[in-house]
């Protein structure tokens, strides 16, 4: 979990005593190992800086501290990973014609392509609740189909909502992808063949990549390239929020409805005192016929984004023709997921949606573990 995701928790009641009160079932004023949401039990031991076996108000406010500082941290851009020699990779390419740090992709390429014809491409776009995270952190999907020597990968950085409120996000993203199309000659690239995947906060973007196609509000004129389309092919949704008027209808540790909520600092504001800008943030709002396919992957026991968010989704984008998958992972959380088959599931839409592999989809529910 990135330290955006632990400040989503951790930051999302006002004080510590509330955070204290908001979990505290026996009312003795201090948090047990049991009563504690994830992020506190996984780091109980850290946070119990006097070792009496319970976390108090004064103890929380620390670790909120520590979480607020690793946070900015993480929103550095990382060094960029180590690669296998088979892959070409070219760091920090600006896509829209600023300065701006976070406005960069990560392109790889296969030095011993599998053909001559253009690659299809995988786009993959990082997590965060928009506060944190960065590209390079999901370098690593890209590099085993890289590898292959069938695709090329791009990894996708955007500005957060400290830095802009939305739609600066999709803007960067959609920006992005015209990128892709603009360069595809030089890199050898198919700009007909362009498959999105990400996680919590990017599971979010691409959902919306794949749902706004064509919707001039959301598209910006950031970049060279503003003539190009900005449509995927097709849509990877792991555990994103798509339909912020509701999701915090259904149990979460987050309070999604609160003004400090991920998705009200996103917006510039809590969600039930704007629902228009809470509509327009909402992949489910832009829904159409002429979708690309989605596969969608999302934990029973998700502690932040219900799994009620990816089958709402899917049962819309079905209602008007569009191919759409749900992976329903038995007991997952918010991500971490053990299986090795929902990976191999994932490539395979790739192949089918990207170079034409023959696979059969359809909802499944997986074991968290093999």
């Amino acid at each position: 979990m990135s330290w955006g995701v632990f400040s989503a928790v951790v930051m999302a009641e006002p004080s510590p005593d509330a955070f204290i009160a908001r979990f505290d079932r026996d009312k003795d004023g201090k948090l047990s190992r049991e009563e504690a949401p994830p992020p506190i039990a996984q780091n109980f031991v850290r946070i119990d800086s006097n070792n009496d076996g319970l976390v108090d108000a004064d103890e929380i406010a620390v670790f909120r501290q520590r979480v607020v500082q690793a946070a900015r941290s993480e929103n550095q851009p990382g060094q960029p990973p180590r690669v296998p020699d088979s892959i070409e990779a070219i760091w920090d390419i600006p896509y829209a014609q600023t300065d701006h740090p976070r406005q960069r992709l990560d392109l790889l390429l296969p030095k011993k392509r599998t053909s001559d014809k253009p690659l299809p491409v995988v786009v993959a776009i990082h997590g965060g609740a928009w506060l944190g995270g960065d590209k390079r952190q999901v370098v690593g999907r890209l590099i085993p189909l890289v590898a292959s020597g069938e695709y090329a990968g791009v990894s996708v950085g955007y500005r957060l909502s400290q830095d802009a409120t939305w739609p600066a996000q999709i803007h960067d993203c959609k920006a992005a992808i015209r990128w892709i199309r603009g360069n595809a000659k030089k890199y050898n690239l198919d700009p007909e063949k362009i498959g999105v995947i990400g996680w919590s906060a990017g599971g979010h973007l691409v959902a919306m990549l794949g749902t706004s196609g064509g919707v001039k509000e959301l598209e910006g004129d950031l970049g060279e390239f503003t003539s190009e389309s900005s449509r995927v092919t097709c849509v990877v949704d792991f555990f994103g929020p798509t339909d912020f008027l509701t999701i915090g209808d259904y149990p979460s540790q987050i309070k999604h409805y609160a003004p400090d909520a991920p998705e009200a600092r996103l917006i510039g504001g809590a969600i039930p005192e704007n629902p228009d800008k809470a509509r327009q943030a909402s992949p489910i709002t832009f829904v159409s016929e002429d979708d690309p396919p989605f596969l969608l992957v999302h934990g029973t026991k998700d502690p932040l984004v219900p799994h009620q968010q990816s089958v709402v989704l899917r049962d819309a984008l079905r209602k008007v023709g569009v191919p759409a998958y749900l992976i329903t992972v038995e007991e997952g959380g918010h991500g971490g997921f053990r299986n090795p088959e929902i990976e191999r599931i994932v490539d395979a839409f790739f192949d089918a949606y990207l170079r034409g592999v023959k696979h059969d989809f359809e909802d499944k529910t997986l074991p968290n573990s093999p």
